[in-house]
């Protein structure tokens, strides 16, 4: 989800809802500690340099249950954040503390921003002998795949 998607999606909230990946949900009295602009400059496993660019925002839950983060306060601060920072409109990640730090995707469903998980790939699996993946097929699905008749002449 991009910066712009979420701040969007705040001006027509009244709260701010987080859901975990099992269902449950970010305590309500969570803070957004952290926005920032996370660059990545790697090189991966075929020797391509790259560079990758997300906003980073951090959660954390404390014992002040009575703190709630309302949408204005948040797009406030994205806003101050944007400037500051100079952030593009660029795809969230989502830190929260699990057993370690987590990281998330994120995503919106109408209700809830969904914290949905991130994947570790490889970049050049043609540079390091990974074979692609290939599709599955379903036996029940077997027949409706293009196929040649006998004595057609199509093979």
């Amino acid at each position: 989800m991009k910066l712009s998607k979420v701040k969007s999606v705040l001006g027509q909230l009244e709260t701010i809802s987080f859901k975990l990946p099992n269902g449950d949900l970010v305590p309500e009295h969570f803070h957004v500690t952290e926005i920032g602009k996370i660059t990545k400059h790697f090189i991966d496993c075929g020797g391509k340099i790259r560079n990758e660019e997300v906003v980073n925002f951090q959660l954390w839950d404390a014992n002040d249950y009575n703190h709630r983060l309302h949408p204005e306060k948040l797009i406030h601060i994205i806003n101050l954040s944007e400037s500051a920072l100079n952030i593009e409109d660029l795809d969230i990640e989502v830190e929260y503390q699990g057993q370690t730090i987590q990281k998330f995707a994120l995503d919106f469903d109408g209700v809830y921003f969904l914290l949905t998980p991130k994947q570790t790939d490889c970049l050049a699996k043609d540079q390091c002998g990974v074979d692609p993946e290939k599709p599955n097929l379903k036996l029940a699905e077997a027949h409706k795949a293009p196929y040649c008749e006998p004595n057609s002449g199509c093979c």
